[in-house]
C-alpha cells in the first residue's frame, strides 16, 4: 500500500533545483513517486515503507534544508567541491568578458586613454562590467534550462560576494604585477587563477549549507 509523505525541501530556486530533489528521491527503493515544486518548495513523495529519515537524509546529501534542517557542515565533500568549481568557472569566464574587456578599452582606445581616468576608476569600471557580464552569461545558460525571465531573476541573485571577491582579485593581481591596469598575455593567467580559487570555498559553503546553484 503506497503511503504519501510531504517533506517542506528549502534552497531550491528553479525547475533545475526541483529536478535535482526528485531525482534524489526517487533513486531510493521504496519511492514510487516524488512530486516536487521550487515554487512551494514542497515534495510530495509516494512510497512503500520507506522511512521519512532515510529520504531526508537523500535530499541533505545534495545539499538542500528540510523542515530548516541540513546536513552536518563540512569541508570533504568531494562532489560538492566539483560541483561548485563549475558554477566558479563559469562566473569567471562572464566576469573576465566585462573585466578584461574596460581594461583593454582604456589601454588600446586613444579617445578613452586620453581621459586620464586614475586606476582606481578604471578598476571600479572593470569590476562593474564584470559583474554586468557574469549576470548577462549566468541568464543566457539558464535560459536553456528555464524561461528567460526566471533565468535573469535566478542570475541577478546568485551571490554578489562571489563575484565581488573575484573582481577584487583579479583586479589586484593586475595592479600588483603590471604596476597599474594592464592587460599583458603573461599576467592574464595569474589574474584568472586568482579571480578562481578566490571566492571557490565561498561558494562551496554556499552550496553545501544551502544548496544554492544553478548550473
Amino acid at each position: 500500500m503506497l503511503e504519501s509523505l510531504t517533506l517542506d525541501v528549502g534552497g531550491m530556486t528553479c525547475d533545475v533545483c526541483s529536478n535535482r530533489v526528485k531525482s534524489a528521491l526517487e533513486s531510493i527503493q521504496g519511492v514510487n513517486s516524488a512530486d516536487v515544486s521550487h515554487e512551494s518548495g514542497i515534495a510530495i513523495i509516494l512510497h512503500q515503507n520507506v522511512s521519512k529519515e532515510i529520504m531526508t537524509s537523500s535530499v541533505q546529501e545534495i545539499g538542500y534544508t528540510v523542515d530548516g534542517e541540513s546536513e552536518p557542515f563540512n569541508w570533504t565533500d568531494g562532489p560538492v567541491w566539483r560541483q561548485s568549481a563549475h558554477n566558479t568557472k563559469w562566473c569567471l569566464v562572464g566576469c573576465s568578458i566585462g573585466d578584461f574587456g574596460t581594461i583593454a578599452a582604456f589601454q588600446f582606445i586613444p579617445y578613452l586613454d586620453a581621459l586620464g581616468w586614475s586606476t582606481m576608476s578604471i578598476m571600479m569600471l572593470a569590476m562593474f562590467n564584470g559583474i554586468m557580464t557574469s549576470i548577462a552569461l549566468e541568464t543566457i545558460i539558464l535560459s536553456a534550462q528555464m524561461a528567460l525571465k526566471e533565468a535573469f531573476r535566478v542570475a541577478i541573485g546568485m551571490s554578489l560576494i562571489s563575484m565581488i571577491s573575484m573582481e577584487a582579485a583579479m583586479n589586484v593581481v593586475d595592479v600588483v604585477l603590471t604596476g597599474g591596469a594592464k592587460l599583458t598575455l603573461w599576467v592574464i593567467i595569474p589574474m584568472l587563477v586568482a579571480g578562481f580559487l578566490t571566492p571557490w570555498p565561498y561558494n562551496y559553503w554556499r552550496l553545501k549549507k544551502y544548496g544554492v546553484a544553478c548550473h
